[in-house]
């Protein structure tokens, strides 16, 4: 009778021992759950994103009135800062400093106009000569081989495009009266950014302090590190800038003046002007100035332009680019095109212009966001690296000590 409990003991213990050992592999289910809720998450965030995006889109769209005067009047102040500051390191007031560096400016832009214009004035009748004489080529050139146009053909085509602009004539004066409308508009906003350009350039080292205090220590910290980045990059990428469009303009206007292309101050300082639209804004200046050269001088001077603005363009897109702007951008070239597309289709000429560099300034963002990130995992990195023992050393490293063990109740 003494061995009975010993057998039941010895058949139930296997069975109790082998229903409690866990399994070594993970359960596929949660894995797949894991990973659907990781692409949830991620989805929802990128969903908020792209929401957050269209909503400052918007908001951008409405108070474009706004957005537009500040936005020129920063880039302006890039350009005009330099010459306050050193006047003002030097014991000028601030106001006066900023005021001397307007005037300043007036004067260079209102010598440069006051240069060409004597050039476009007696050289303008010419060139509607030589327009005139393009024409009439043009004309005599369809009515022969291969095209064979008749003059029947040809008036009735002049007069199909009478009758279309007579017909329009209302909406031509609705666009007459909204150019005016706009021009109206654009002599206001170019008042607000001569105003706003005079009071960041004369306050603007007071604006980064005020907003760390208003922030906060941890928030002002951030913002005041990527505000600099932003001015840095800005004001570097508009220097930059107007000494490559300058290199541009000086060579190409040297170009036009020897070969006697009409108009070639004029055509060097689009070029200039163009050169702060990447791509879209020099094609656009080359283009112009073959034109001219095609109905002034004719063909062959024409070809000569092409070959000197496609070796101009191509130096300073393999040459001077790359050097003088790898220190202020470092953006692709497939980020500048989509930027000034992307620009140019939302919010025209402005756009353009401005995307380059506002995809700078994003991209100083963006970079300040991933310095951050790398930070934050190095000192993670750091943390778990103290926690290992040294290389050689053999001895366990003690656990959490142990929390006291109870007092034994006297009971």
């Amino acid at each position: 009778m003494s061995e009975g409990p010993s057998l039941t003991e010895s058949k139930t213990a296997p069975s109790g021992n082998s229903s409690e050992k866990p399994s070594a592999e993970p359960d596929r289910g949660s894995l797949l759950g894991t990973g659907g809720i990781w692409l949830a998450k991620w989805s929802a965030c990128l969903v908020v994103i792209a929401a957050g995006a269209v909503v400052i889109g918007w908001i951008i769209e409405k108070m474009w009135v706004i957005v537009l005067p500040v936005a020129l009047a920063i880039v302006v102040s890039t350009i005009l800062w330099p010459p306050t500051r050193f006047m003002t390191k030097r014991g000028v007031p601030p106001a006066a400093a900023a005021g001397l560096t307007l005037v300043m400016f007036f004067a260079i832009v209102g010598g440069i106009i006051a240069g060409i214009v004597p050039s476009v004035v007696s050289q303008m009748p010419d060139l509607a000569n030589k327009a005139t004489e393009g024409i009439n080529t043009v004309q005599e050139w369809v009515k022969g081989p291969p095209i064979n146009l008749r003059d029947e053909q040809l008036d009735n085509a002049v007069h199909a495009v009478v009758e279309r602009v007579q017909g329009s004539a209302a909406t031509i004066a609705g666009g007459v009266f909204s150019g005016v409308s706009t021009a109206g508009s654009l002599l206001v906003t170019l008042a607000l950014v001569l105003v706003l350009t005079f009071f960041f350039i004369k306050d603007g080292p007071r604006f980064v302090p005020w907003l760390h205090r208003v922030s906060g220590g941890r928030a002002g910290r951030h913002l005041e590190a990527v505000l600099g980045r932003m001015w840095d990059t800005l004001g570097g990428f508009i220097r930059t800038q107007a000494l490559v469009s300058f290199i541009d303009a000086l060579f190409i206007g040297i170009g036009l003046l020897i070969l006697g292309v009409p108009l070639a101050p004029v055509l060097a300082i689009l070029t200039f002007i163009g050169g702060f639209i990447p791509i879209v804004g020099a094609f656009v200046a080359g283009a112009l100035a073959v034109l001219v050269a095609l109905v002034a001088n004719g063909f062959t001077t024409a070809i000569i332009v092409l070959v000197l603005i496609i070796a101009v363009q191509q130096i300073e897109g393999n040459v001077l680019q790359p050097v003088l702007q790898s220190r202020s951008m470092n953006l692709h070239a497939a980020v500048v095109l989509l930027a000034v597309t992307a620009g140019s289709s939302l919010f025209g000429i402005v756009g353009a212009f401005l995307a380059v560099p506002v995809a700078a300034v994003a991209a100083v963002v963006i970079r300040y966001i991933g310095e951050q990130i790398d930070e934050r995992a190095s000192d993670g990195d750091d943390d778990e690296t103290k926690a290992l023992p040294a290389p050689g050393d053999t001895s366990v490293p003690d656990p959490k000590p142990a929390s006291p063990a109870p007092a034994a109740s006297e009971d």
